[in-house]
Order: structure tokens, then C-alpha cells, then sequence
């Protein structure tokens, strides 16, 4: 860890522990969205993130401070906690094979992160209030995050290369500068953008100053879009702004669901080609590498007695150029299908699962809050906005960096506003 990133951390640090509860999350935030995931301690071969190192320290001030308000266990909760046990089961199965403890210490620091985050989050947001809060603070401080990414793109320098993990120069295609500022790709960084816009597009129902951060923030968000020249997530922004105006359609969300599946059988049944390459014609028009996502669905399910069982640690020979030198992982830029690689086809359902919950939990919210004014009954709607973008993002990348933190943190959002939702009538105050 090099001495900038050490001054962030304790920075941080001191942050955590001294802000108030309404501001608690400001440093995971912050980590979150400015700092690379380049920068960590090793302490006997565990590998401390910055991140992993402010989740111990929020759980420390969770205990000593007191400041926790008591939360009941909702499904999404559960199936959460079941799918971070398949994950660390079936990676010391996999380690059996071997003899090693590889997978099993790589899955429960996944794991640490995983249900750390969630959870804090879950602790601090409870309410209405708690969720407005802290898409302000999201808001205010992405700005300056879209500011660092036309920097980027102006100079083809990336700012965040002192922290390490990103390169110095940034990556051209097709002449264009493919901006990731402190990701690990610019289709990541791009998929931030395109998933944090929805949650943005509450504050254009607030009042004065929030109103005007909101549409900045929503500016920002497309900036960072548009910036990281990626087809995944403008997809993934076209899919939240689908989503976004399908309000009219609320009441009607059973027959579009229906809809959209019996679509999606029939063009399977007339097609030439598998439903999947749809993701390849879109990317003819939008640009991008489609043909590989949709190519590597089918490489999956050619495989699938490969993986089906408990996941699989080779996978350099589903590669249609040819087994990679040296290396027994391909590059799977899909989250559903990494999924099965890393624990089978019951992590994968598992991880499905966590979405059609959290889509369940959104409809029940929206129903109970159907009386209630406009930006209340709009909220749990724009969560599910941002819930539906993510779905499409993981067609096209997995997420291996800092991006899990905003999934984590819309899953606590979506369980809270469910929550929320069990008692009528609900008001919210002034944030």
C-alpha cells in the first residue's frame, strides 16, 4: 500500500468513527468510487482491500457506538445468506481436488465482502429518509467522479493510475478513448453510470437545491457512460430508461413479464440462431463485442456437465481460439455464468434467485405505497429501474472490483423499502 493510499485509509478510518449516524456511510462511499482496488494489506496470505479494511472497522463502531436499528430478516435477506454458504461449500469442494485451501480462502473473502457490505448497509438504512439521504451524498459525490472521467477522455491520462490496479494511459478502440477511472475495465466503470442513474432520477421530485443535484448527478451518470465507449452499458442505461418510463405499464407488469417470455420463446423457435444472439445484433448497432457474449453463452452450455455440479477450475479449453498458455481460466464476462463456473448450477439459481426476490420485494412495496404522493410511490419503481439495469450489466461483464459495493448497496436500499412498506401510512419527512 503506498503511502497516498495509507493517507485515504486512515483518512477513512477516522471518518467512520467519528461522523454521525446519518453520514456513516460516506467513507464506504467515497472508497467506493475514488479509490482503486489496487491498494491492500496481505496478512498471512489474506488480501485486505481497503474496503475489506473499513467493513471490520464499521462493524467495530456498530458495536461500540450502538447506533444500529434492529432489522428483521426478509427473503431477500435469507437467500442472500443461503448463496454465500453454497459459495463458500462448493469452493472447498473444488479445493478437495487439489488439496489446496485456494478456493476456499478466495470464496470467503468474496463472501466477507459480500454480506459485510450488505449488512452495514442494511443497519443504516432503515427508512424513507435514510434512503434519500444517502442517494444525496451518492449524487454530490459523483460529480466530481464525472468531472476525473472527461479529464480522462481529454487527456488519456487516468488520474487514479497513483493508487495502482488501473493503467497510467488509457485504452483506445477504434479510436476512442475507453475510460474506467478507479475500475478495473471501463465496461465496469461505465456499468456504474448506467446502474446509478435510475436511483438519481428521485431527487428531479425533490425541491430546490436537491432537484438541481439530481439532474447533475444524472448528467454525471451519462458522462461516465458515454466516456468508458462501451456497448454493455449503454444497454444497460438504454434498459433503465425502458424502465424508467414503464410507469404507466405498473399495474400490467404480470402480462409484460409474460409477454416478454413468450417473446422471447418464440424468436428462439424462428430464429437461425439461438435466442442469445440477440445480444449480437444489438451490438451491430450499437457497436461493442456482442458476438463474444453471445458465443460464450453457448460455449457454457455446451460445457455444462463441466460446471453444473460444483462449479469448475478450468475452463482455458471453452476458449474458441484455443487453450490460453500458462493459464486455467478464460475470461467469462458474464455474471450469471461466472456464477455457475465458481459453485455450479445451484449458485447460479441462487444468484437469480437474489434478483427475482428483490423484484418481488420491490412489487410489494410499490402496492402498499400506491396512496401515498408521487415521488414515495415513484421510489421503490426507480429501484427496480436500477435493479433491472444491473440484470442487463451482467450479461456483458462480471463484476470483479468496487462495482459490487453500489449492487450491495441497492439490494440493502430494495430490503429496506420493502420494510418500509409493512407499515401504512408511510410519510417522510424533510432529509
Amino acid at each position: 500500500m503506498n503511502p497516498i493510499a495509507l493517507s485515504f485509509l486512515i483518512l477513512m478510518s477516522i471518518l467512520l468513527i467519528a461522523l454521525p449516524r446519518k453520514f456513516a456511510l460516506v467513507p464506504f462511499f467515497l472508497t467506493a468510487l475514488y479509490m482503486t482496488i489496487g491498494q491492500s494489506i496481505i496478512v498471512m496470505g489474506l488480501n485486505f482491500m481497503i474496503f475489506r479494511i473499513l467493513i471490520i472497522i464499521g462493524f467495530i463502531r456498530i458495536l461500540f457506538r450502538r447506533d444500529i436499528s434492529p432489522i428483521q430478516l426478509n427473503s431477500l435477506d435469507k437467500v442472500l445468506l443461503l448463496w454465500s454458504v453454497v459459495a463458500i461449500v462448493t469452493g472447498f469442494l473444488l479445493d478437495t481436488k487439489t488439496g489446496s485451501f485456494d478456493n476456499l480462502q478466495n470464496r470467503s473473502g468474496q463472501m466477507f465482502t459480500a454480506l459485510g457490505t450488505y449488512f452495514i448497509f442494511r443497519f443504516y438504512i432503515t427508512n424513507i429518509n435514510d434512503i434519500k439521504r444517502n442517494i444525496i451524498i451518492l449524487a454530490i459525490i459523483i460529480i466530481p467522479l464525472a468531472a476525473a472521467f472527461l479529464l480522462e477522455r481529454a487527456s488519456g491520462r487516468n488520474m487514479f493510475f497513483i493508487f495502482g490496479g488501473v493503467p497510467e494511459f488509457t485504452v483506445m478502440r477504434y479510436d476512442r478513448f475507453r475510460c474506467q477511472g478507479p475500475f478495473r475495465h471501463p465496461i465496469l466503470a461505465g456499468t456504474l453510470g448506467a446502474t446509478m442513474m435510475p436511483i438519481f432520477v428521485i431527487l428531479l421530485f425533490e425541491q430546490g437545491k436537491k432537484k438541481f443535484i439530481g439532474l447533475i448527478s444524472i448528467i454525471s451518470s451519462i458522462i461516465i457512460v458515454v466516456t468508458s465507449a462501451s456497448s454493455g452499458p449503454l444497454l444497460a442505461w438504454i434498459g433503465a430508461v425502458i424502465a424508467l418510463f414503464s410507469w404507466p405499464l405498473r399495474n400490467k407488469m404480470r402480462m409484460v413479464r409474460w409477454g416478454i417470455l413468450l417473446g422471447l420463446i418464440t424468436l428462439h423457435m424462428i430464429m437461425k440462431a439461438p435466442v442469445w444472439y440477440l445480444i449480437a445484433r444489438i451490438s451491430e448497432i450499437t457497436g461493442g463485442t456482442g458476438w463474444g457474449r453471445s458465443q460464450l453463452i453457448d460455449i457454457a452450455i455446451s460445457h455444462f456437465n463441466e460446471w453444473w455440479l460444483i462449479g469448475t477450475m478450468k475452463t482455458a479449453h471453452w476458449d474458441p481460439v484455443g487453450v490460453l498458455p500458462n493459464e486455467d481460466m478464460m475470461d467469462i464476462t458474464n455474471q450469471y455464468i461466472l456464477e455457475g463456473v465458481f459453485g455450479g448450477l445451484g449458485r447460479m439459481l441462487l444468484f437469480i434467485a437474489i434478483i427475482v426476490f428483490a423484484f418481488k420485494l420491490i412489487g410489494k412495496a410499490r402496492t402498499t405505497l400506491k396512496n401515498e404522493n408521487f415521488a414515495i410511490q415513484y421510489l421503490p419503481w426507480a429501484l427496480g429501474a436500477a435493479l433491472f439495469a444491473h440484470t442487463v450489466g451482467f450479461i456483458s461483464v462480471a463484476y470483479f472490483d468496487q462495482l459490487i459495493v453500489m449492487w450491495y448497496l441497492l439490494l440493502a436500499m430494495i430490503s429496506a423499502i420493502s420494510n418500509i412498506s409493512s407499515t401504512v401510512p408511510v410519510k417522510a419527512t424533510a432529509v
